[in-house]
């Protein structure tokens, strides 16, 4: 079942979701992640996923999985070279062969560790409730962003920066956690664009 519990901050995941044919529960009270919890261990069949703890094409697992526009090698070159642009102790760098139309990179959290914290913040810290926030920065591997990669001399895979950053930084935004010196770098570069 996939559920939201702030239909603000995820309104785009349960606008994909509905054109999709998808349902997406509400489920925003104090107590949700401990009911979540508490109904998958009483119905072993029962799966909950918070509408926006992965890309669309991976919530509901299907057969039918996109080919990817990249080879093994060129996704191991980029994310070589996206790991220079981002936080590495915060984010972590994956693919999703997704269609080229959609984002170039999503912003997820795992969920069994974001259920985890939610739950030592309700319950007054614990084990889980310490553990810094880890997120996953999913790039589409069919993007056009990631077509025109080419590698130097010395075989390390050149992007075209200032877009990458771009792109990044909106994936960020739209997750609210571009902030700071970050966000404030975000809007000068917007500024300069127009």
């Amino acid at each position: 079942m996939l559920y939201a519990n702030n239909t603000e901050e995820q309104f785009t995941a349960i606008q994909a979701a509905d054109e999709r044919g998808w349902e997406v529960v509400l489920l925003d009270g104090p107590l949700a992640s401990h009911y979540i919890s508490k109904l998958e261990q009483k119905h072993t069949g029962l799966r909950f996923k918070r509408v926006d703890a992965d890309v669309m094409d991976k919530l509901i697992e299907k057969d039918d999985l996109a080919a990817s526009a990249l080879s093994d090698d060129q996704k191991k070159g980029i994310s070589s070279a996206l790991e220079k642009l981002i936080d590495t102790k915060k984010y972590h760098v994956e693919f999703a062969n997704l269609s080229p139309t959609e984002a170039p990179f999503v912003i997820t959290q795992n969920e069994f560790m974001r259920r985890m914290k939610e739950q030592s913040a309700m319950g007054g810290g614990g084990f889980y409730g310490t553990l810094p926030d880890s997120y996953n920065l999913v790039a589409n591997a069919n993007h056009p962003l990631f077509g025109s990669t080419v590698t130097d001399n010395d075989g390390n895979t050149m992007l075209n920066e200032a877009k990458v950053k771009q792109a990044i930084d909106l994936a960020l935004l739209s997750k609210g956690l571009l902030k700071g010196e970050e966000l404030a770098g975000f809007v000068k570069r917007s500024l300069e664009s127009i």
